[in-house]
């Protein structure tokens, strides 16, 4: 519970103390100054923290007992061996390549947008484009989920949000290319803000496909384990 609610906001605030560190220390005025980020901080500690633990504690009081669809044996039975590729690792590496693909036109633009200072108006087809993200991201997910359980693997829930949140490792991989040969960027200063900003980018759109990855196959797991006869 507790991690849940701190882990991605104090990596964010590593990674931004690292480079505002880093601002200073060039004398940049993209360095954020002290009492802003110490009201940013305040303001996750008394509102954003505290909502997220009332949150946790509300549904898992609200949600009571859990609703299995069928019969659970207390005894977990022994997971057989499987071939390489059904094991939970190359699942979840795989499971982010048609995510990416989905968005890697749209990825070039983002990035131009934001580092190379261009205009971006096409807000209408980025909303078609996450959309699209969302739809191929549950549907990629399921697919793994279902091998997995074809395999006699039940531990199928944190391999759905690595499957799904492995996009954004493909992202980041895609914005070392973009640094390389789209970009004129040079130097530590530089570069650092490139790929600490990049990276909180990749931590949060990780969370959002991981998150929608899990939901899905969790309907999907329900839905077939209730229309089914459990031995």
């Amino acid at each position: 519970m507790v991690l849940t609610a701190s882990l991605f906001p104090f990596l964010c605030f590593g990674i931004g103390f690292l480079l505002n560190t880093i601002a200073i220390f060039y004398g940049s005025l993209a360095a954020i100054p002290f009492g802003t980020m110490v009201v940013v901080f305040v303001i996750w500690g008394f509102i954003s923290f505290p909502l997220a633990l009332l949150g946790t504690v509300v549904g898992r009081n609200w949600s009571g007992a859990p609703n299995n669809p069928c019969r659970v044996k207390t005894i977990p039975r022994p997971i057989p061996e499987k071939k390489w590729y059904l094991t939970p690792s190359v699942v979840s590496l795989m499971g982010g390549l048609l995510p990416f693909g989905s968005i890697f036109i749209e990825m070039y633009f983002v990035f131009t947008s934001f580092w190379n200072y261009k205009v971006y108006y096409v807000y209408g087809f980025m909303l078609l484009v996450f959309v699209i993200l969302v739809i191929v991201t549950v549907c990629v997910t399921i697919v793994g989920t279902y091998f997995l359980l074809n395999a006699e693997n039940y531990h199928w829930q944190w391999t759905s949000f690595f499957s799904a949140a492995s996009t954004a490792v493909y992202v980041y991989l895609y914005s070392i290319y973009y640094y390389y040969v789209k970009t004129k960027m040079s130097g530590f200063f530089q570069t650092s803000f490139y790929f600490g900003y990049t990276m909180m980018f990749c931590l949060g759109l990780g969370i959002l496909c991981g998150a929608v990855g899990f939901l899905g196959s969790n309907l999907f797991v329900r839905r077939i384990y209730r229309n089914i006869k459990c031995d």
